[in-house]
């Protein structure tokens, strides 16, 4: 795009896309119009202006070691000392703020923003979601090496369906901002008086600077939607990425401020808070009074202190939670097996949603292989897990690397949690010998025993899963409500060919508010979600406050402000 192109001439460019994502989130059908194939970018592919995956590398390779320029103020120095989990150095700084100075520069720059409208600023972000997108490759890079996904997961996760995330959420805020008509025309019959008439405006207005809070394994994926939903309704963005992975948002603020100063936009818009190695940065700026908004996906414990102390702010946490999957039937086994398997394995384990505990009735269950014990189950269930990663090669390609020292050091010390089922092995991955890379660990517990709480009913985040021995399927859907309704689960599973185990099943899930996947068996799992379609989250416990993407997740971040005047 050259620099001086109107926000009309975007809207037209953009408008089919925004079409169809408002369809889209109407009727939850499929739809993306980001291909998540690498082969559709490059000269060859059929994103026009893309990246191919050798330049997508060089793009990245030629940011390595050298200072992240922004032209951003309030710089008072650099930050950064980001090393991928693959074991190799990225040596980028980027500028450091000194809020006093920037806080003031994103206030300046919302009333332009405000003036232009939902139109233009959902065009404005869509025009930023493309320019991304037709560098996937290049973010695939960017997140493979600060996240610790295996390519294909970074250039797919990282890349297309961050891009999807995002733009449902700008759908999202269009379709909650143009829900009040712009004007109206007021008239009350007085009888055989004339009528009162006025003239009505209605204006979405922002509700002030807004505060991206970015984590370490998804931070373009967890991190788009408050982005965009933020900027689309009219607010500023400070984006704070986690130190060990600023890099994907970095790229991320770049092109934002591009097309806001081609659109004749103030950059300043969206803007940089990179943090010394200890510094605490997100603490002081979430109580600052000009944040009044703040996206965070990360622990609990700073998730709580947000919601606690940010009292300024409309806050929206993505938390921790205790995912369940409860196995009581099948009628296929095999489907099953491969099934949970693939969802353990996938990124080790290091995903909000995969599953930790798996809810067993001693007595064993039914399937279409014949009665199966529950020492069978577990044992066949380690043996998928065995049989899909007995390759390294494939085992690399599922499991990335190991993304800190603390989750591997509760993959160690799970042996001192119960009996081992499934030991976790260690790989080496040829091309970076400096990653960590683990294999999923399986720990069987009896239910019954109060010591075995301690153990699954707290998250263990990575490649960590409990098979907990219940008493009966009803048993199960007790202590699933229970861990739901106290820890909270972003994601829940079942497996069961009795309708009467599915209804309380279901029931649970509704009353907890959490999100439910009956006998996956096939290409779907537990732990993935699809925008436009799957809610990711429910906020309605305590896992996360809010849900990507729901009218809920934008409608807060404005306000409709009206001017009336005689007609």
């Amino acid at each position: 795009m050259t620099a001086g192109l109107t926000t009309a001439q975007l809207a037209e460019k953009h408008r089919p896309t925004l079409d169809q994502a408002l369809e889209a989130i109407r009727t939850r059908a499929y739809w993306s119009p980001f291909p998540e194939h690498p082969k559709a970018y490059g000269a060859e592919g059929s994103v026009p202006g893309s990246l191919s995956a050798a330049e997508g590398q060089a793009a990245f390779e030629a940011l390595r070691g050298k200072r992240f320029e922004l032209d951003q103020p309030g710089t008072d120095g650099w930050a950064g000392a980001e090393v991928s989990p693959f074991g190799i150095e990225l040596g980028i700084e980027y500028p450091h703020p000194a809020t006093g100075e920037l806080l003031p520069a994103l206030r300046a720059a919302m009333p332009q923003w405000r003036e232009a409208g939902p139109e233009a600023r959902a065009a404005v972000c869509l025009e930023i979601l493309a320019r991304i997108n037709a560098r996937s490759h290049e973010f695939a890079h960017a997140v493979m090496h600060t996240s610790g996904q295996a390519f294909m997961m970074a250039f797919q996760a990282g890349g297309p369906h961050a891009q999807d995330r995002g733009l449902e959420a700008v759908a999202y805020a269009y379709a909650e901002q143009v829900r009040t008509p712009g004007s109206a025309d007021w008239s009350k019959p007085q009888g055989k008086r004339d009528p009162l008439e006025l003239r009505k405006e209605f204006t979405a207005v922002p509700r002030g600077v807004s505060l991206l809070i970015g984590c370490n394994t998804f931070p373009t994926w967890n991190g788009f939607p408050g982005l965009f939903a933020s900027l689309a309704t009219g607010n500023a963005v400070l984006v704070k990425p986690h130190p060990r992975a600023v890099l994907p948002l970095a790229l991320t603020v770049r092109i934002a401020r591009e097309v806001l100063r081609e659109t004749g936009f103030s950059p300043d818009l969206v803007a940089l808070a990179a943090e010394r190695d200890g510094e605490g940065i997100a603490k002081v700026l979430a109580v600052r009074p000009e944040i009044r908004i703040i996206d965070y996906t990360g622990s609990t414990a700073f998730g709580d202190w947000l919601e606690t102390n940010a009292r300024q702010a409309q806050v929206f946490t993505e938390k921790a939670g205790v995912n369940t999957v409860v196995i009581d039937s099948t009628d296929d086994y095999k489907g099953l097996l491969g099934n949970l398997a693939f969802s353990l394995s996938l990124y080790s384990g290091q995903m909000c949603t995969t599953p930790q505990n798996f809810l067993i009735p001693r007595g064993g269950i039914t399937t279409d292989a014949g009665p199966k014990s529950y020492d069978e189950v577990v044992a066949d269930l380690a043996a998928a897990v065995q049989g899909l990663l007995g390759d390294d090669a494939r085992a690399n390609g599922l499991l990335g690397a190991i993304v800190n020292d603390q989750v591997k050091e509760r993959i160690d010390a799970a042996g001192r949690l119960g009996e081992i089922a499934l030991a976790s092995r260690a790989v080496e991955n040829p091309d970076f010998p400096g990653a960590t890379v683990r294999t999923p660990v399986i720990v069987k517990l009896d239910g019954a025993k109060p010591d075995a709480e301690a153990a699954y009913f707290s998250e263990c985040f990575g490649p960590v899963s409990f098979a907990v021995a219940v008493d009966s399927a009803a048993d199960a859907v007790e202590l699933l409500s229970r861990t739901v309704r106290e820890k909270g689960a972003m994601t829940v599973g079942a497996y069961t060919t009795s309708p009467e185990v599915e209804r309380l099943v279901e029931e649970a899930c509704l009353e907890e508010c959490a999100q439910l996947s009956l006998n996956l068996t096939g290409g779907v799992f537990v732990n993935q979600t699809a925008a436009f379609s799957d809610f990711h989250g429910s906020g309605g416990n305590p896992a996360a406050n809010a849900a990507l993407c729901d009218g809920a997740f934008v409608a807060n971040r404005f306000r409709t402000v009206e001017v009336r005047r005689p007609a």
